[in-house]
């Protein structure tokens, strides 16, 4: 791995490259995050069900911690039969060239947004059995990563932008616009220093934690949706809706720093608008769109 990380930072020249995907560090620095933000209750609570991990028989995706679980839905997909059913829940593709319309691209409820409610209402419901509360943290660590990750929520009729070649720097071949953002990108951004959870929550205080965490997961969907936009598009071929250009586009140093803090944001969002879900599901017993058990 450290060949293949000086192979891929010498092919980039300056542009710095991961080792890993968003999949995995990006999720597990949301789920750092928020672990970091929860309460101390909330936390009891998560260890309580992380106890259950042999329930699940996946003894190849281990659930030892919130980090952990924050990766399980990716790990289990090559199980097939097993949790083929999940494969819609990662994504949304929701135009970002018409009006953000998100019942018609989530008329069946599989899609991140509806499957982060799910997840979250199955979480703060104590009657459901351990093994699908276990299952249902998991899935919630994960899936407000992916919605936090632009290029999950919107796009333009490519898969969330897979089907966009571009180049990172100077790393080409089988790149797209979608590995962009779930790896390269994202890793770049974390590392960048101050690096890590605790350097990216460092800078943010405590009213501002507050106010990034709130809103609807239907707000939530809408701002990632704009940043695939604003953001994803339009740094790499200008007019988001416009033709793609004929020679493949590339993503360069200039545009990664100019990126770089509006990544480090979208990862921090997410960290902290799971924290309050998991606050709000474990400790009140309630999820979005319900009212506080007693």
């Amino acid at each position: 791995m450290p060949i293949f990380r000086l192979f891929l930072a010498l092919a980039a020249m300056v542009i710095a490259a991961p080792a890993t995907a968003y999949w995995d560090y990006g999720h597990r620095s949301v789920a750092t995050i928020a672990w970091e933000a929860v309460r101390p209750e909330t936390r009891v609570q998560i260890r309580s069900l992380l106890r259950y991990e042999a329930l699940l028989d996946t003894p190849d995706c281990p659930v030892r911690s919130l980090e952990d679980a924050s990766v399980w839905p990716d790990c289990i997909k090559p199980l097939g039969d097993r949790f083929n059913y999940a494969s819609s829940w990662h994504y949304q593709n929701v135009d970002i060239c018409k009006p953000f319309d998100l019942k018609n691209a989530c008329k069946d409820g599989n899609c991140v947004s509806a499957q982060i409610e799910r997840s979250a209402r199955l979480l703060a419901d104590r009657t459901v059995p351990r093994r699908e509360r276990l299952q249902a943290l998991a899935f919630l660590a994960h899936l407000v990563g992916d919605l936090s990750n632009p290029m999950h929520a919107g796009d333009r009729g490519d898969r969330g932008g897979n089907d966009v070649a571009a180049n990172y720097g100077l790393i080409g071949g089988r790149t797209n616009l979608h590995s962009i953002w779930d790896g390269y990108l994202a890793e770049r951004a974390i590392t960048t220093p101050p690096g890590g959870a605790r350097g990216l929550l460092g800078g943010v205080s405590a009213a501002e934690r507050t106010a990034l965490a709130g809103g609807t997961v239907e707000d939530w969907s809408r701002q990632s949706w704009a940043a695939a936009r604003d953001l994803a598009y339009t740094s790499l071929i200008g007019d988001p809706c416009g033709p793609l250009p004929k020679e493949r586009p590339t993503l360069t140093e200039a545009d990664v720093r100019a990126l770089i803090p509006h990544v480090r944001r979208q990862v921090i969002v997410g960290g902290l608008r799971l924290a309050r879900l998991l606050d709000e599901a474990l400790v009140q017993g309630k999820a979005p769109g319900q009212r506080e058990r007693r």
